[in-house]
């Protein structure tokens, strides 16, 4: 199967640290592809050269076949590739059904911090979408006085208000308290694969990994180290040494096989 999000060849280099050395990875559509590794690996990085947040050295990347290598954050946004940041992205001073009519009134091209909130179709898209992510609810909340859990939900409603083909999260769990973590993945995994969207994330829970991946890249001093199967991945003694950082238990390789 061809490659919708292709890289090949990335390079980058923040003075002597190559934060990509030489990056090759092809992802299909309708895949989950979570991204793993220590801290300052270069797992933000390339996140950063896939959306236009940083230019590349050297190297590709392609989307659907056609090179954006280099294009702006907003070319690669209207070519179908979105995405979520670490810390959620949201306008504080408004409520979480104005964030998402906000989102969708950007991605038709208009820009305005009032305006777009008093057209109805775009209010009753934006329920529409909170109410596929569970966030009605909050919908007439404002965004800063959400939880973790929250928060990070409307921010990623917002980026699929765009209505891309592939969305980049950064760490979609961060800061999300540990009773709340599955429950929001498991939304995200619902809302992304019945809108067919590819996924990309990086992601430190090794157990939200196991469970939503398809398959996962290990990224190391700006290289893919490992790449294959959750199972695969997670059961090899250098990736349980160098980025889970404890000894997991040996297990089972059933089900897919590693892709490296």
């Amino acid at each position: 199967m061809s490659a919708l999000l292709e890289a090949r060849g990335l390079r980058l280099a923040f003075g002597g640290v190559k934060a990509a050395d030489g990056i090759d990875l092809a992802v299909t559509a309708g895949e989950f592809l979570a991204i793993i590794g220590p801290n300052g690996a270069g797992k933000t990085t390339f996140i950063n050269m896939a959306t236009g947040y940083l230019r590349s050295q050297g190297g590709q990347i392609l989307f659907d076949g056609a090179e954006i290598t280099g294009r702006s954050p907003r070319e690669i946004v209207r070519r179908g590739i979105a995405r979520s940041f670490q810390l959620p992205q949201l306008f504080s001073e408004h409520t979480v059904e104005e964030n998402a009519a906000l989102a969708i009134a950007a991605r038709d091209g208009i820009w305005s911090p009032f305006r777009p909130l008093l057209r109805p179709a775009w209010r009753e898209e934006a329920r529409d979408l909170l109410d596929r992510f569970g966030l009605l609810p909050a919908a007439a909340l404002r965004a800063d006085a959400l939880n973790e859990g929250t928060r990070k939900l409307a921010d990623i409603a917002m980026a699929v208000a765009l209505r891309p083909r592939v969305l980049l999260m950064d760490e979609p769990t961060s800061g999300v308290a540990a009773s709340e973590k599955m429950a929001v993945v498991e939304t995200l995994a619902r809302v992304l694969r019945s809108s067919g969207v590819t996924a990309v994330f990086v992601e430190h829970d090794m157990d939200v990994v196991e469970r939503f991946a398809d398959r996962v890249a290990v990224w190391a001093q700006g290289r893919i180290a490992a790449l294959g199967s959750p199972a695969a991945v997670l059961a090899d003694p250098e990736v349980q040494r160098n980025v889970i950082g404890i000894a997991r238990p040996a297990r089972a390789t059933g089900g897919r096989a590693a892709d490296a």
